[in-house]
């Protein structure tokens, strides 16, 4: 009797789950995922607005796949010349590209599909200066330590193949604008010497633009780079969730614990609701906003080349980089012109691009630390390396706003000359000045601290001592606060010793004279000594 009682329990209890409960249960039987879904569950996520730009870039990307699905059903991958014959009329009749019809065809004819397009485009945007915010806030925190100096690789590898997704995409409808954007990719890919020609007529299957351009960027716009885009960010959450996530500095955070919300049920419910406000941002933007209008420009044609046109701002400081080098700078020899007009910004761009690739391992050869860091960095703490990514901000930037040299001429009504001097000399003079302002505010900072640490705020209230002297009263800080003022490491030179055959090679001189430029000028932390003194002087 008992134990029909409890065979009946048991096939109610699984009954009361209803078709859900047994979904799940016929999974998990199957494939175990509770067990993943437990320990994923119980992962801890600290809490910072900061870190919701890496969520921005991975929403963005989501919106970018959901908008690009729906537009693959309707656009035309080919060149073969037709006669328009949509909706448009301004472009009634004209010929054009399979693509660019295809392209109107979806802005006109297609219901919602200008919205898509708009939707697609804004989220591109969005994406690249996501992972652009996202690794500056990873550089300047110090978050690329180890051991997450891989996952800083795979991150800018993202970069540079964001930008290469949205270069492809830009360039597919066919319109006037794209199509002097693959020119300007010709000249620059003729201009290498020796193969220059040969890659050209590799990549467009024969001389420029030929017909066979908008397909290959098609392929790789939507199999290739996706592709490995998806592997990439796969890769990369799998280093977080590995590593366990950085926090910044605060009462009870140490290198060995974390401290947050667990993924279930808190921050899951936290990134679903924050990926439908990113959603809705993107719609509101791709409704209000036109972007792109490629109608405006009309199909491809060599000849006419429109004034005032930039590519989209992520690719900005490529075309600026062609627009500050004076002319002339070309020469024949071995029977080959060499244009150092092309050839200096593309090794220019290619040591700067391979400078912030490798950083992380270059800050670790020249701290020689081998530890672990799982606490954020205050970037005052580290005015060396701040003061080195304000210079790499203001290069780029620089680079990126020469990009509008003709927009800035025309509205501010100055010579063309004139601002592409400019330009050159905020290029190249740009970033010692900001190198040099960055590291000053930085050791101030540093200074101010010790200051509030030592002596407290500055309370405005001043007080008369019995022998007539008169005192400002300072408030002390409270410990936690302290903590956070005076708890950073202190790195100071490195002192290099002679090998074992008694000699310091020319590695070791210029590791030691690397170190000495990062950690000479500093300011220590407070120590417990000179923190015991202060007390004691009744301020």
């Amino acid at each position: 009797m008992s134990t029909a009682t409890t065979t009946t329990e048991l096939v109610e209890t699984k009954k009361s789950g209803g078709l859900t409960g047994a979904a799940a249960n016929y999974i998990d039987e199957r494939t175990s995922i509770s067990t993943a879904v437990k320990e994923l569950g119980r992962k801890i996520f600290p809490d910072h607005w900061s870190f919701l730009l890496g969520e921005v870039a991975l929403y963005s990307f989501v919106i970018i796949l959901l908008s690009g699905s729906f537009l693959t059903f309707f656009f035309s991958a080919s060149m073969t010349p037709v006669e328009y014959d949509g909706s448009y009329m301004p472009l009634k009749g004209v010929e054009m590209s399979a693509a660019m019809a295809s392209s109107l065809d979806i802005s006109f004819d297609i219901r919602g599909g200008l919205l898509m397009r708009q939707v697609h485009h804004w989220a591109a945007l969005l994406f690249v200066a996501a992972i652009g915010l996202h690794m500056l806030r990873i550089y300047f925190t110090g978050a690329f330590r180890k051991p997450r100096e891989l996952n800083w690789v795979i991150g800018f590898v993202l970069f540079i193949l964001a930008m290469a997704e949205g270069f492809t995409g830009y360039s597919l409808p066919d319109d006037l604008l794209s199509g002097n954007g693959l020119r300007i990719i010709d000249g620059m890919v003729k201009g290498i010497p020796l193969v220059g020609t040969w890659i050209s007529f590799l990549l467009f299957g024969g001389e420029f633009p030929g017909e066979a351009i908008v397909g290959r960027l098609y392929s790789l716009h939507i199999l290739l780079l996706p592709a490995i885009i998806v592997a990439l960010i796969a890769m990369h959450l799998l280093f977080v969730v590995v590593h366990k996530h950085t926090q910044y500095p605060g009462a009870g955070r140490t290198n060995q614990n974390v401290v947050g919300y667990p993924v279930l049920p808190v921050y899951a419910a936290k990134a679903g609701g924050f990926f439908f406000i990113v959603f809705g941002i993107v719609m509101l933007m791709a409704s209000l906003f036109t972007i792109n209008p490629i109608w405006n420009y009309g199909p491809y044609d060599p000849s006419p080349v429109s004034a005032g046109t930039q590519p989209d701002w992520y690719i900005g400081f490529a075309d600026g980089a062609l627009r500050l080098i004076p002319p002339g700078l070309e020469l024949v020899w071995l029977d080959r012109t060499w244009s150092f007009n092309i050839l200096i910004p593309l090794v220019s761009l290619g040591l700067f691009i391979l400078v912030v690739l490798i950083y992380p391992f270059i800050e670790a050869w020249v701290t020689g630390d081998k530890r672990e860091h799982h606490i954020l960095d205050r970037p005052r703490n580290a005015p060396t390396r701040t003061a080195i990514g304000a210079a790499g901000v203001t290069f780029y930037a620089a680079l990126w706003a020469t990009a509008s040299s003709d927009i800035i001429a025309t509205h501010f009504k100055v010579t063309m000359e004139g601002v592409i001097h400019t330009m050159q000399f905020l290029t190249i003079v740009g970033p010692f000045i900001a190198f040099f302002v960055t590291k000053r505010i930085c050791l101030a900072l540093q200074k101010k601290d010790r200051e509030i640490v030592l002596h407290g705020f500055e309370s405005g209230r001043i007080v008369r001592l019995p022998g007539g002297e008169y005192i400002e009263v300072h408030q002390p800080v409270d410990e936690y606060e302290r903590w956070k003022l005076v708890s950073y490491n202190d790195y100071k030179p490195l002192m290099i010793r002679p090998n074992a055959k008694g000699k310091i090679t020319v590695g070791q001189k210029a590791r030691a004279g690397m170190s000495r430029w990062f950690f000479e000028d500093r300011i220590e932390p407070v120590s417990s000594t000179e923190l015991e003194r202060a007390h004691g002087d009744h301020h």
